[in-house]
């Protein structure tokens, strides 16, 4: 019988949900190979249970638990696996990312929200291909580096406002990221219209990454609620879904709208948008405008929040570290004389410095689960089935705090990367921050240039140290994060001033910038 308490659509979906499952059970291929060891699967639900706030944590216990760095799970039916070294994700999402390299539809984000022209959201294949082509044609790691000036300009921008308001070095940190995207995608001012597209790209931000958290919209386990009407009792998602369909849609339109009116009076300036748009007149393309247009939005929306999230966790570590901080300041002045700016061409002869951001990226990586794949065979690895259809994660926090390739890992240690002085080949990169395989982030090697110039610029003209009490004495950070799709620090405060009178005056030069 109902409870007086529950609309009946609710018994109806529970049935639905148990009815999807059972048939699960009983067409999925079956195979004498046992599937990878995990906790004990409940009726209907699977392991729902063992998931928790921080899922990459969980599932590290997990692996420990079961001596395995491949593990599996069923969330209400749906087979999940979790990677947790190198040498599994090389060799599945690496090795054969041929199988591995598509994407789960996402009810909210994608059906309710319309976020699916993301690149990162695309299934895999033909327009997933054009699209992640034109990416990369534009950002990989030779083109990339004509963003510098913008990237340049930015950070050149960003230590202005440090100097007039250092206790604001969060806001500052994102107008930074923003400014950046917003005129590599699109040749923008991205202060125009009183922040008009700072303030976009923050909200579009957050309504996208808030859908994508595990749990939070329970449409994400049973896709028939997306038909629910707004109106209907306990269909308030639907209110954030529409809210989040219209910050989708103005984040793609409204920028590239006046990028082309801009081209159209020939004002428009060098930028991604503009250059594709360019080739595309030309008859030289192998896309469509709305390509161009999902690209752009894909670089307006990606990069702010985890550059962010980064360059948080940097100040975070010198406060933490400030043995660290002296170290790569001495570099940097030996290199580029106390009281200048450093500059790109600067980066070879500051080993030092490289370490120092391969470990920001290693000790709090910016996004520690990873973005799910999907296999789309049936598949054996050490002697398990892997079914076709299961939602694969590499757990990058996991990869990136194991003991053996990165001893006390909890520690950050930028020495761990060098060896004689220099960068040591042997120990790994840290670059799986940014994904697996074909579906590593094609947006990387801009966003690594970027945090670079923006740590070395930060660091030869400040110093970051705790805030002081009333006491005088230092107040010690919580050093907690938020457990959610972009892993960033809780906000926090510090004392950043100038290093010196000369680094007063290098800043306030920066003014004059074109």
């Amino acid at each position: 019988m109902l409870s007086a308490d529950l609309p009946p659509w609710v018994f109806w979906t529970a049935v639905f949900t148990t009815a999807v499952c059972i048939a699960r059970m009983y067409t999925t291929s079956r195979s004498k190979l046992p599937l990878p060891p995990g906790p004990r699967k409940l009726p209907v639900v699977g392991n729902l249970f063992n998931m928790t706030a921080r899922p990459w944590e969980g599932c590290m216990e997990l692996s420990r638990k079961y001596n395995s760095d491949i593990i599996h799970l069923s969330l209400a039916g749906t087979s999940v696996i979790v990677l947790s070294s190198f040498e599994a994700t090389e060799t599945l999402l690496e090795k054969r990312s041929s199988i591995y390299s598509d994407r789960p539809k996402s009810p909210m984000a994608g059906d309710l929200m319309g976020w699916d022209f993301l690149i990162a959201m695309m299934k895999y294949g033909d327009e997933w291909r054009i699209h992640r082509r034109l990416f990369n044609q534009e950002f990989n790691t030779v083109a990339s580096r004509k963003f510098h000036g913008a990237e340049r300009i930015a950070v050149h921008a960003f230590l202005r406002r440090l100097l007039d308001n250092p206790e604001g070095f969060l806001e500052h940190l994102e107008t930074m990221a923003g400014e950046i995207m917003v005129s590599a995608a699109y040749g923008i001012d991205a202060l125009s219209a009183n922040g008009r597209y700072i303030a976009l790209g923050k909200a579009a931000t957050k309504s996208f990454t808030d859908a994508l958290v595990p749990g939070r919209y329970f449409v994400e386990f049973i896709p028939i609620l997306k038909y629910v009407p707004e109106w209907f009792p306990g269909a308030r998602f639907k209110r954030k879904a529409r809210e989040g369909r219209l910050l989708s849609q103005s984040l793609r339109d409204i920028p590239f709208t006046e990028t082309k009116h801009k081209m159209a009076s020939g004002s428009a300036q060098s930028c991604f948008t503009v250059n594709a748009l360019r080739d595309l007149q030309s008859g030289r393309a192998y896309y469509q405008e709305d390509t161009v247009k999902n690209v752009a939005a894909m670089m307006y929306l990606g990069g702010a929040d985890t550059t962010v999230s980064v360059l948080s966790t940097f100040i975070l570590a010198m406060i933490a570290n400030p043995g660290a901080q002296k170290k790569a300041q001495q570099e940097i002045d030996a290199v580029v004389g106390q009281g200048n700016l450093p500059d790109f061409e600067d980066e070879v002869a500051m080993p030092y410095v490289s370490a120092l951001v391969k470990e920001v990226f290693r000790w709090k990586n910016p996004g520690p689960i990873g973005a799910p794949h999907v296999s789309t065979v049936d598949d054996e690895y050490r002697g398990y089935h892997l079914p076709a259809g299961s939602i694969v994660f590499g757990n990058i926090w996991a990869i990136l705090h194991d003991e053996i390739e990165y001893p006390d890992p909890y520690a950050f240690k930028p020495e761990r990367f060098l060896l004689n002085g220099k960068l040591n080949p042997a120990v790994k990169d840290p670059q799986c921050a940014f994904g697996f395989g074909r579906r590593i982030c094609p947006g990387r090697h801009m966003a690594i240039s970027s945090i670079w110039i923006t740590i070395v610029s930060l660091l030869a003209t400040f110093d970051i140290s705790k805030e002081l009490g009333e006491d005088g004495c230092p107040i010690e950070p919580s050093y907690e994060y938020e457990a959610n799709v972009v892993f960033s620090p809780v906000p926090f405060k510090c004392t950043i001033t100038p290093r010196s009178q000369e680094a007063v005056e290098v800043i306030q030069a920066t003014s004059t910038d074109i």
